[in-house]
């Protein structure tokens, strides 16, 4: 790809961005198809929107989290998630308290109620993803698992520190 990306540019005088051809716009549709498709599941089922299921996710994964901590893992604007939060936690689907280890700030957790919701949205969103890769062998699922891993990695390197979508 990256041969045939330079052989176009040179054969270019003014060269020209082909987004049905460049790579960051097709895995940003991907994504947002992707995203968009598991959203009708907890969206319909439970009303919860993207932010709002991976706050619950997030929460259901590692227990307790900060604000701050739900938007760096989820690569979500601070705002983004502090409407989610306030969301979830007017439905009573998380509750705050007090980090004892630094006052300044509160850990995030799932009420009984919100534990229920994320217990029933794994398996489907588990399933869902199964359903999505199908397309794939298993050997093309493994390299696509390895490649998505370097590309992530070194487009956190690219990207300014701290800057994230939103």
């Amino acid at each position: 790809m990256a041969r045939q990306t330079a052989t176009k540019k040179q054969e270019a005088s003014n060269p020209t961005v082909i987004l049905e051809s460049f790579l960051p716009y097709r895995l940003n549709v991907l994504a947002s198809l992707t995203s968009n498709a598991l959203a009708q599941i907890y969206a319909e089922r439970f009303g919860l929107s993207i932010p709002a299921w991976r706050v619950v996710a997030t929460l259901g994964q590692y227990e307790n989290r900060t604000a701050r901590d739900i938007a760096a893992h989820g690569v979500m604007h601070k705002s983004t998630v502090s409407r989610a939060v306030a969301s979830l936690e007017q439905r009573g689907l998380i509750a705050r308290r007090s980090n004892k280890d630094d006052r300044r700030e509160e850990l995030l957790e799932l009420t009984a109620e919100g534990r229920e919701i994320y217990e029933a949205l794994a398996p489907e969103a588990l399933a869902f993803e199964e359903r999505f890769v199908s397309v794939l062998t298993e050997e093309e699922q493994k390299l696509l698992v390895s490649l998505v891993d370097r590309l992530s990695g070194h487009a956190r390197q690219l990207a300014p520190e701290g800057e994230v979508e939103g």
